[in-house]
């Protein structure tokens, strides 16, 4: 079958046996009332009125049993519900005005042999409420070449029962099984004639055929024909002795007739599957209210499909509008989810193109036919109103499918501060940072322009990929710096070096994680010209979808960080420069003011080198600005696994500014 179907089919009902014991029988539950007494059975008797007394009333090898004050009796054959009536009449021959109770109390034990074709051939020692079936499990079914459908009981030399275990696995009927007595022989004969099914049915496997069975009879304890099936074909194979070669491969239908087929051993009946084709249905999808299957009618067209843009609303934007009261109310709130909601509305219907996707039956070829959905649906456009045909999926998209150019892309912003207005907007068509500005009504006199923060989140994307990329490169060449002291310690102080250097890389690995926390905001350095307070210093950026800007009021500060003694903010004041804030701040023994630099509010950084000898006095002679932080790292001494570790640290410091992470970053560090 293997050889022929190219898949290792199950025996059915097989699996019916790969936990026997959940079937062995139950010995706990009432005894029922046709069970016949015999040899080991014990019965508790109880007998109240003029005669008092109890008793376990064992039956012996000949049958009997004692009863107190009043003699043997013969209760072997007897069935259960006959119990009391005949210890009655026993006992009143004896006593009179008595009443009694009887149960069976123990149950005693037979012995049975299972034979032939069994997994587990032999004796069995089982309780006398066993029956046929549970003896079949107790020995593990038949094994893979025994018969599931002929099982015969032998008692005293003569079949009582032959049993069909594909019934009992198929629809649960016991019918043909019996209860056990000792010295039954239960007879498992060789497997049959088999075929095999397989495609498209629900349980492909190999049936054991009885005399003249049909293709009807194989099918049925699978469920008979399944619904995806196709009934106007399946393929038979099949092993003819007298044909060369042999095997032949023939059609049958399962109608009536093709079901009357008389099958035999080694067949091989493969099921094929109905076409997934559906014969009259247009698929509607992407960004449409209801993506589903519509159906087709001659003459369908496009109009019909899209009758209205309400075709167009996806239902999880009403969703997303019910969940906003919950947003905005609840821990994850504020004006971040509203941004968030915004963004996600955003997604916009792309109303330049959309596409009909069909397959030519002449050249099975598939065609994509384009169609302008704007001009269909607002403008009702008849040139743009194609014919459907069954079959045709119909695809819309948003922008965010397919990136439409940016004068037609719908951008939502964000802008906060000190402008006339501040909310949420949807850029123009090329609309600039400017002239968003001017169009919800400029500035306020507050306005600090110089300190504009201007957010884009692919720019945070990218940001945050060099940063991780950067923290990797740090940590490789940290371990590849450790491998090479440790080659190089050597001595008697080479162990407390070794614990030194160890207790270095602690605090490396510290400081790592505390790297591998940071992440990027996406701000944008505007490098505006700080003497200019005017809405002109600003660049004109095209704005983007999901852009925030936030203009904040003049701050009356600065402030300075690193190696300094009193890391603080300090008044702003027309004229101070770099050097009063070291002055102010005090800088540290360790402290590198030729490394230090200046973190402005604009976004950009003032570099120590980069100053040298400009304004005529390095750093130190540069004017701060409103909000500008001055950084001062600390001295490298040497060149150990911890400087260089500081020096990397001081140089991430200047790239994290550049970054934008601002004073978080530099608190980390």
């Amino acid at each position: 079958m293997q050889q022929a179907t190219g898949q290792l089919l199950p025996k059915f009902g097989a699996n019916l046996f790969a936990r026997p014991r959940t079937f062995a029988p139950v010995t706990n539950i009432a005894v029922p009332g046709s069970y016949v007494l015999g040899p080991g059975d014990g019965v508790q008797l109880h007998v109240w009125g003029l005669a008092d007394f109890g008793a376990m009333l064992i039956i012996d090898r000949n049958g009997q049993v004692q009863v107190p004050r009043v003699g043997a009796l013969t209760l072997a054959g007897v069935r259960a519900e006959q119990l009391e009536s005949v210890l009655r009449s026993h006992i009143g021959r004896v006593f009179q005005n008595f009443e009694l109770s009887a149960t069976v109390a123990r149950l005693r034990s037979i012995q049975v042999y299972v034979v032939g074709q069994a997994r587990q051939p032999g004796t069995y020692t089982l309780s006398s409420l066993s029956t046929l079936i549970n003896a079949i499990f107790a020995s593990g079914g038949p094994s893979p070449n025994g018969s599931m459908r002929a099982i015969e009981l032998r008692r005293a030399g003569r079949v009582v029962t032959t049993i069909d275990l594909y019934a009992f696995v198929a629809r649960g009927d016991k019918s043909q099984d019996v209860q056990l007595q000792p010295g039954d022989v239960i007879v498992i004969p060789p497997i049959g004639p088999q075929v095999a099914v397989t495609g498209a049915f629900d349980q492909p496997a190999l049936y054991e055929l009885k005399p003249n069975e049909t293709l009807a009879d194989v099918l049925a304890p699978g469920g008979g024909v399944p619904v995806l099936a196709s009934t106007q074909v399946a393929l038979l194979e099949r092993i003819d002795s007298l044909a060369q070669p042999p095997r032949q491969v023939n059609q049958v239908a399962l109608d009536a007739a093709g079901l009357r087929t008389v099958l035999r051993d080694g067949d091989v009946l493969t099921l094929l599957p109905i076409s997934p084709e559906f014969a009259n249905a247009v698929t509607l999808q992407g960004a449409v209210a209801a993506p589903l299957r519509h159906p087709w009618v001659p003459g369908m067209r496009l109009s019909q499909l899209i009758p209205d843009p309400e075709a167009l609303i996806n239902a999880s934007f009403f969703v997303r509008q019910n969940r906003l009261v919950q947003l905005l109310g609840g821990p994850q709130g504020g004006p971040q989810a509203l941004q968030r909601h915004f963004a996600i509305n955003a997604e916009a219907i792309n109303w330049d193109y959309a596409v009909i996707e069909r397959l030519n039956r002449q050249t099975l070829q598939r065609q994509l036919i384009p169609f302008n959905l704007g001009r269909l649906v607002l403008q009702r456009d008849a040139s743009q109103d194609f014919e459907l045909q069954p079959g045709d999926v119909v695809t819309i998209f948003t922008q965010s499918d397919l990136r439409v150019p940016q004068q037609r892309q719908e951008r939502v912003v964000r802008i906060e501060g000190e402008v006339a207005v501040p909310g949420v907007y949807v850029a123009l068509p090329g609309e600039t940072l400017p002239q968003l500005i001017r169009r919800i009504g400029g500035l306020t006199p507050q306005a600090y322009v110089f300190g504009t923060s201007f957010k884009r989140e692919e720019v945070r994307r990218q940001q945050q990929q060099n940063l991780d990329q950067l923290i990797a490169r740090l940590e490789a060449g940290l371990q590849a710096q450790g491998a090479q002291q440790i080659a190089q310690l050597q001595g008697l102080d080479a162990g407390r070096a070794a614990a030194l250097m160890e207790a270095q890389r602690e605090a490396q690995r510290l400081q790592l994680v505390r790297l591998r926390t940071l992440r990027s905001n996406g701000r944008v350095a505007l490098e505006i010209d700080p003497r200019d307070a005017t809405l002109a210093a600003l660049p004109s950026l095209p704005l983007e979808h999901g852009d925030h800007i936030v203009i904040p009021s003049v701050p009356g500060f600065v402030a300075a960080f690193g190696a300094v003694n009193n890391e603080n903010t300090f008044v702003f004041r027309p004229g101070r420069t770099v050097g009063d804030v070291f002055r102010l701040a005090g800088l540290t023994p360790e402290a590198d003011a030729r490394q230090a630099f200046v973190l402005r509010a604009d976004g950009t950084v003032l570099a120590s080198a980069d100053q040298s000898g400009w304004f005529g006095g390095g750093i130190e002679a540069v004017a701060l600005m409103p909000g500008d932080t001055v950084v001062v790292p600390q001295r490298v001494v040497g060149e150990t696994g911890w400087n260089l570790f500081l020096r990397n640290a001081r140089d991430i410091t200047q790239i994290l500014a550049n970054l934008g992470l601002g004073l978080a970053a530099l608190r980390t560090l």
